[in-house]
């Protein structure tokens, strides 16, 4: 009997915010549609985690099934690669391969991860004991990936304990692209420059450049950066499958069956990382706030390096564009035409929006990998 009412006997009042931050998450994903793959069992996790006694962590010393999960998922990197598999089988290089110089806002528009990696460190160097270290603060800062899979690589190797808030903020965020750029954009940008149209000429991409592109990006990121071939490579790989028009059975089983099995395992195991005890933090606030710093110099790095890139070229192009150089696809693409069309009724940027975003989707990838490369290096010096 008194096993029966232990939990209430050890009940922490930490818990019921917990369990109110738990339903907020799952509010967001079934009210707003906001991310409900991944902010929906990361909700559930942590309610899960945060029950007296919870045996799905840990029961008398032996590992629970989140636990579990947690180890040989998370730790040893295997959700996140095989999420990348899925996320390739997924991607469709196209739009870029027909506009290539769309790759320069895929690039611009990761300004935010360095920008609030520096910032991170900086009030690291304030306070030292926050712990914001060179490595805590680049995994701080991979955030502005707009890309969860990346941030919960980057993090598993370099902010273990900040698992839970990195991927919230990272996931979050991510579904509030449409909030945040908006605002961004307009206060960047003049009507005159939102009203800039840009003719799209369609240009054929065969099949032989469309395989010969994941195979040439993974030689070409091993050989700079060997660290990022989990995150490059395997992403290729799924793109590969997807392009080679011989395995349709495994490109859709790796977009429809891998992804969501491993979305869900991932979900809910990043949600069991968020006990009261270590997310309850001012750090936890700090990485929050940094999170949402980092999307928008994202954003404002994107806009302005499409300014400057004007003041240089004689075929202008929509400012806007260069925000959608962000990962969050598809949905950067579709705000930046939104906002065209409301400064325009016959301004059509999608494609070179479509075309940036995707760019966007490898720039992420190829950044997280530059932070796996160059912190180690630095920490050497």
């Amino acid at each position: 009997m008194s096993q029966l009412f232990q939990g209430i006997a050890e009940f922490h009042w930490q818990y019921l915010i917990m369990y109110a931050i738990g339903i907020a998450l799952i509010y967001l994903a079934i009210k707003k549609d906001y991310e409900p793959m991944l902010l929906l069992p990361i909700g559930f996790g942590a309610i899960l985690v945060n029950l007296p006694f919870s045996s799905i962590w840990e029961y008398e010393g032996t590992p629970g099934v989140l636990q579990i999960f947690y180890n040989s998922g998370i730790l040893t990197e295997i959700f996140p690669v095989l999420i990348f598999v899925a996320v390739g089988a997924m991607i469709d290089f196209t739009p870029l391969l027909k506009q290539p110089r769309m790759l320069f806002f895929g690039a611009a528009a990761q300004f935010g991860i360095f920008f609030t990696t520096l910032a991170a460190l900086y009030i690291g160097h304030l306070f030292p004991e926050l712990g914001f270290d060179l490595k805590t603060s680049s995994a701080i800062g991979i955030i502005g990936a707009a890309d969860g899979p990346t941030s919960i690589f980057v993090a598993s190797k370099f902010a273990k304990d900040w698992l839970g808030p990195i991927s919230v903020a990272a996931y979050s965020y991510m579904a509030l692209v449409p909030v945040i750029q908006p605002p961004v954009i307009r206060a960047l940008t003049t009507k005159k420059e939102r009203m800039i149209k840009m003719p799209y000429h369609d240009v054929k991409v065969s099949k032989t450049v469309l395989i010969a592109f994941p195979i040439l990006i993974t030689i070409i990121s091993g050989i700079i950066a060997p660290i990022s071939v989990p995150l490059v490579g395997l992403l290729m790989f799924g793109n590969l499958i997807r392009e080679s028009g011989v395995l349709e059975r495994l490109s859709k089983a790796a977009q429809n069956e891998l992804a969501n099995l491993v979305t869900l395992l991932l979900g809910i195991t990043i949600g069991a990382t968020m006990y009261y005890d270590k997310f309850l933090d001012v750090k936890t606030l700090i990485i929050m706030v940094m999170g949402l710093v980092a999307f928008v110099f994202d954003t404002a790095g994107g806009v302005l390096f499409a300014k400057l890139m004007n003041l240089f070229t004689k075929d202008k192009v929509n400012p806007m564009v260069g925000a959608a150089g962000i990962s969050a696809f598809p949905m950067s693409a579709r705000i930046v035409q939104k906002m065209a069309k409301q400064e325009d009724p016959h301004n059509f940027i999608l494609m070179q929006a479509v075309s940036a975003n995707v760019a966007g989707q490898l720039g992420s990838i190829v950044a997280g990998g530059m932070v796996l490369a160059l912190v180690p290096w630095l920490l050497m010096k």
